[in-house]
């Protein structure tokens, strides 16, 4: 196989899926997961055929790829406020349940203006601010209020609360995750029950929740979506963490391409590899860890200095990527494995769809 590739393994690929299931049997909590990183419109089918009540993405074009695959129901958790793009959203809704996220008035009388100029329903979870420090509403009666009118306006219908804590998904121990996320859980409670008390719905859904809290998030019996999309790669960032169900699938193949003295080079640089939360593990590929006194890169290199294993011009290994999502996002395709064999091939089709 040429290199850099991004290859999977295929039985802790479906072994993940299936922990996810298990993990989520007979609690409240249903699974969306984030599209974000897989962009794999086959990927997304097999998720709904496993339970997953609809899949999760980031950016209208994300949307647009899934819909155009067959999913039926679709989260953009996050909000979108261009004219153009407002516009193509309630054309969208047309088309499939349409969920997106609000923290603005004027957004979503605009959203309003849209759905009904297109005749649509766009269905709105007002985001709460508990801790990520991005998008969402901080104060209780601002939320209420925010809620309170897109109930009011047409083409628009409250759906819930979305609330992400993405700060809190790779703390290393889960004593430590447990204990942001209950405090987090407190205020969305307190939330909760203001809602009700304005005559919003008891069963009102709650959405948000990653890999790293997937565990708290399910025995919590609060959150109702889970918005795990990890949990079937993971990368080298969430093998640190204690006390997860899931194990390390996704792969880049890369070869060495030169050996000097201490300095190895291998072909995969951060145009194939994503390095924004931390840089590869590198293993041999019987899977043995190769240490290394520094592992750095640049565009078209990973850099292995000291390596405490032998490697030789022309020898393959094995790179868990720092962020999964990210290095998916640098490949066309990626190679499903086992038993050391090619056993099915996948288009990544939201490839660079940031839009």
């Amino acid at each position: 196989m040429e290199t850099p590739a991004l290859i999977v393994d295929k039985d802790i690929f479906e072994a993940n899926m299936d922990a996810m299931t298990s993990l989520l049997s007979g609690t409240t909590l249903k699974l969306r997961p984030h599209y974000k990183s897989n962009k794999c419109a086959a990927i997304a089918r097999r998720q709904i055929e496993h339970g997953a009540v609809g899949i999760t993405c980031a950016k209208l074009s994300e949307a647009l790829d899934l819909c155009d695959a067959g999913i039926e129901n679709i989260l953009i958790a996050n909000q979108i406020t261009d004219g153009e793009k407002i516009f193509r959203v309630a054309l969208l809704a047309k088309k499939c349940h349409l969920i997106i996220c609000v923290d603005d008035k004027d957004n979503a009388r605009a959203l309003s203006a849209a759905a009904v100029s297109c005749g649509s329903t766009v269905y709105c979870y007002v985001e709460y601010e508990i801790g990520m420090r991005r998008c969402g509403i901080e104060d209780d009666e601002e939320y209420i209020e925010t809620a309170e009118l897109i109930r009011e306006l047409p083409g628009l219908k409250y759906a819930g609360i979305q609330a992400y804590a993405g700060h809190v998904s790779h703390m290393v121990t889960e004593e430590e995750r447990r204990e942001h996320t209950e405090k987090e859980q407190q205020k969305i409670r307190a939330l909760k029950e203001k809602l009700i008390e304005h005559g919003f719905p008891k069963d009102l859904d709650i959405s948000g929740g990653s890999t790293g809290t997937a565990v708290i998030k399910a025995a919590g019996g609060l959150y109702t979506e889970l918005q795990a999309g990890s949990y079937l790669f993971l990368d080298s960032t969430y093998g640190g963490l204690q006390n997860l169900p899931f194990k390390n699938s996704l792969y880049v193949l890369s070869t060495v391409v030169s050996v000097r003295g201490n300095r190895v080079m291998l072909d995969a640089g951060v145009k194939s590899i994503g390095v924004d939360q931390g840089m590869p593990a590198v293993l041999k590929l019987e899977g043995t860890p190769v240490r290394c006194s520094l592992v750095d890169a640049n565009e078209e290199h990973v850099k292995l200095f000291d390596p405490d294993t032998e490697l030789k011009n022309g020898e393959k290994v094995l790179l868990i990527p720092g962020h999964c999502c990210s290095t998916v996002n640098l490949y066309d395709k990626m190679y499903f494995v086992r038993g050391g064999k090619v056993v099915d091939r996948l288009e990544i089709t939201a490839r660079g769809c940031s839009r």
